[in-house]
This record gives structure tokens, sequence and C-alpha cells, in this order.
């Protein structure tokens, strides 16, 4: 607690500061990457204790992490990266063979790393040196390094029971989670370096109580907001200026989880596309907010703007009347009501999008049921960060059931042997998934933090991340 109050006394930190931070969620833990999507919490300690080739720095753009510098090759097909001279904790010098076998293994056939799915074109990686790595790919793929940056791809090594990591800092109790800052050989004796001389008490709880923690000043950082428990942060009259919202890229929308019954057709998708206030809807909660009609916020590498529905082109009036016409229609011929089942998760925040949305959908003649992330829906939310600027990204994360057209299209941007044919692949398959109505958008994802005034390096960034090593630094 001393550490965080004097947080607030001062700009400039001291040797002796510990700040404290905590993340929305479970008790972080270091996890393997390829067991499967990991918390928040998970990830933030991932990123601080650990990294992979390169990382993201405080303004979401890449920087070194083991690799020192890269080159790209063969239009695109092949990045070579040297690495620093790292150890790991126990002392031994962090080779390109651990490396290379490391990487292997996260996007290997059995690995359920998240981020595999996205590097299928990753052909081979090899240890060229005791200090090179290669990485090899069949499709040119210019936004791999914003994958590899990922906390889900940091290299770590097995000993014994435990993982070891080379990031930035390192742990140096368990209970609390106190981290250190590790020496690097490149920075260490830089004394213009606050990070180098600074503790962070790291720590993962739910919303409610990190929100509590950091108004009454047990707390220096609060990381991972969401719109589910953004609600609390007005409840707990956090000062506006502590409150911090990132301008995140993705997608925040409603899947098509089930095409049977009312959304067996088209026109059943479509009233539920129109149905929505969106306006009001985001409004509900924040005027920083922005609704959206179109799943890719621009072009990004798609050969064509972002596709509209057609129902988008109607004027807030007439889209109503259209979603009762095809209710209405809907009834005669079956001769019941549509009901449909709303996956949505826990919190707040959750509870107020579900009265907005159901709302909507019964002033329209649709009666909306609540359902858990868990379990069987209709339609589901996805409220996901893009990890990188990738037409390929936004089509898959909103492809929960799309028809096989669509499918077969958004496979093809995948697999495309060039560029310009893997933008011509992703303009196709986003113009048939909009007039297939396979996914309904919203807005864009919603991430707040809670930060105190001495943390001069924390930026707003399109990735929604924030390197804890970076938290000291002015931005330049």
């Amino acid at each position: 607690m001393a550490g965080a109050l004097l947080l607030f006394a001062c700009d400039q930190p001291t040797p002796e500061q510990t700040t404290a931070v905590s993340v929305i969620g479970g008790a972080p833990q270091l996890r393997d990457g390829g067991r499967g999507a990991a918390s928040e919490p998970d990830r933030v300690y991932a990123d601080t204790i650990a990294q992979g080739l390169v990382r993201y720095d405080a303004a979401g753009q890449i920087e070194a992490g083991l690799a020192a510098r890269w080159i790209v090759i063969d239009d695109g097909r092949t990045y070579i990266f040297r690495l620093r001279r790292l150890r790991w904790p126990d002392g031994r010098i962090i080779t390109a063979t651990e490396v290379a076998a490391a990487l292997r293994r996260q996007i290997a056939q059995r690995s359920r790393n998240p981020i595999k799915p996205y590097l299928t074109a990753v052909s081979a990686v090899r240890a060229m040196t005791p200090d090179v790595v290669e990485v090899d790919l069949s499709r040119p793929r210019p936004d791999l390094l914003k994958l590899f940056a990922q906390p889900e791809l940091a290299i770590v090594r097995r000993a014994g029971g435990t993982r070891l990591g080379s990031g930035p800092y390192a742990p140096v109790s368990a209970d609390p989670l106190l981290l250190a800052p590790r020496p690097e050989p490149d920075r260490s004796r830089d004394k213009r370096n606050p990070a180098v001389r600074h503790r962070i008490r790291l720590s993962g709880e739910r919303a409610a109580m990190a929100i509590l923690r950091f108004r009454e000043r047990g707390a220096d950082l609060v990381l991972g907001g969401t719109f589910a428990d953004w609600p609390l942060v007005g409840l707990a009259k956090v000062e506006r200026s502590s409150i911090r919202i990132d301008p995140a890229s993705g997608i925040f929308g409603l899947a098509i989880a089930s095409r049977h019954g009312f959304l067996a057709d088209v026109a059943g998708r479509t009233a539920i596309a129109e149905a929505i206030d969106r306006t009001a809807l985001l409004g509900a909660f924040s005027q920083d907010w922005v609704a959206t009609e179109q799943l890719l916020p621009d072009a990004l590498d798609s050969a064509a703007g972002p596709a509209i529905g057609g129902w988008a082109a109607l004027a807030p009036e007439e889209r109503i009347a259209d979603a009762r016409r095809i209710v209405a229609e809907w009834r005669e011929r079956t001769g019941s009501v549509p009901t449909l089942r709303l996956a949505l998760p826990v919190g707040a925040g959750a509870s107020r999008l579900w009265a907005r949305l159901a709302a909507d959908l019964l002033a329209v003649g649709i009666r909306p049921v609540r359902v858990g992330m868990g379990k069987t829906a209709d339609l589901r939310l996805v409220d996901a960060v893009a990890p990188y600027d990738s037409a390929r990204w936004y089509l898959d994360a909103a492809c929960a059931s799309c028809s096989p057209e669509v499918k077969a299209a958004i496979d093809a941007a995948r697999i495309a042997p060039t560029l310009a044919e893997r933008a011509a692949a992703s303009a196709r398959a986003d113009a048939m998934l909009a007039a297939d109505v396979g996914f309904i958008p919203v807005g864009r994802p919603f991430r707040w933090s809670l930060v105190a005034r001495g943390l001069r390096g924390w930026q707003r960034n399109a990735r929604a991340w924030h390197p804890l090593n970076h938290l000291f630094e002015p931005p330049n």
C-alpha cells in the first residue's frame, strides 16, 4: 500500500517503489500457449516474465523481444531473426535451437494455441546458427510479426516442474506475486530507464474488487476492462482523469450460432440486424463507443472497401417496419412467435446490453431468451480485439455458422498464393458474408483501463495492450 500511495505523490518513481497492477480475471499463471486460450491475467503475466521473438511496445508497435533484429526476404516468404544474447533465469544462454523448437511446438497439429489458425502459412522453423532463427512460409504474410508478438507465442522453457521465461521482469515472490526488473545487456546500465529499478505487484481479481482497490489507492493500474464491467466504474465514482479507453480494433456483434428455424433464411437474420438500434445501445454505455454496421473497420488487406448489407441502406424507421413485416410473415406461415436464445457473458454491463437488445427484439415481435456463453444458443456475442490487421481474421472470427459458400471463400483467402489473390478472395468473402447476413455487426470492442497519474508510459492503442515494462517511460 505504501508504494501505491507514494505513486500518487510524485511523477518520478524511486528505487523503493512498487507499482500495484490488477488485471481483471483470475490469479495469473504462466501457461503453455499450446493448451488453449488464456485469461487476460495469464496473458499479461506471460508478456511480462517471458517474450517471443518480438513484442509490442506501449503504442502497440513491434519492438525487439528475443530477436535484436530481423529481415524479410523472398517476397515476404522468409523471415530471419538474429537473437539477442539473453539468458534463462538459471543462467543458461538462450539458443536458436530452443526458440525454433518452442515455436514448432506451438504450431504443431496437436497444439491448441489460439494463434495457430493464423500461422498455417508457416512451413518450417529452423535454427540456422546458435543465434539465428529462420521462418519459411508457403505464402507471403506481411503481418507475421504482429502474430509473433502475441503473448501466446512467448518462448518458455520447462525446467523440472516449472516454466522459465526471459521477459523484462522476473518473479521474486509468489504470494503476493512480486516481479522485479531483469537486467538486460543493452539496458541494465541505462540510468535513464526507470523500469530497471521498479518492482510490480501483479494480481488478478474480479472487476468490482479491482475497481474498488484502485479507488482506495491500493492499486495503481487496472487492466482488462470490457463492456461487461464498465457500469461498475461509474458506480465506484472513479475520477474521470484516471479512466482511459482504447481505440481497440476488432469485432463486437452477434454471430449466427444456429441456422435453423427463424434464422434459417436470410430474411430472418436480416430482421435481427434491422431491429437493433446501435446508437442507443452503445450510447447507454459511453459516447466514446461508436456503432458500426460493417464487419471490417476499413479495407485492411482486402481488395475492396468494407461490405455492408442491403438492410443498412434503410432509414431507422424503415428497418423497424421491414423487421416487423418479416416477423409477421413468419408467424402467419408457422403459427408461432420466433424465439431466439442469446448467449451473453455475465456482468453488470452484459445485463445492460441484454436489456437493450431484448427491448429491440421484442419491439419487432421476436421473443429473446438469455443464456450463458457456454450454453446452446441461436445468437452468440463475439467481443474480440484483433491480434493483427487482416480481413481474414475478421471474417474467420465472425463466421461461427456461415454457409458453406462463405466458408469456402474465407478458406480461399487463407490459402491464396499471392497477396493480390488474397486481397481479391477476402473482398469476395466479405461481400458474401454481408449479403448472407452471416454476422450482425454492432460496434468495436470496448476496452478500458484505470491509470494512476504517475504511469506516464500508458498509451492508447488499437491492440488495447499495455506492456508493464513500458509503464514508467514517457511517450516519445
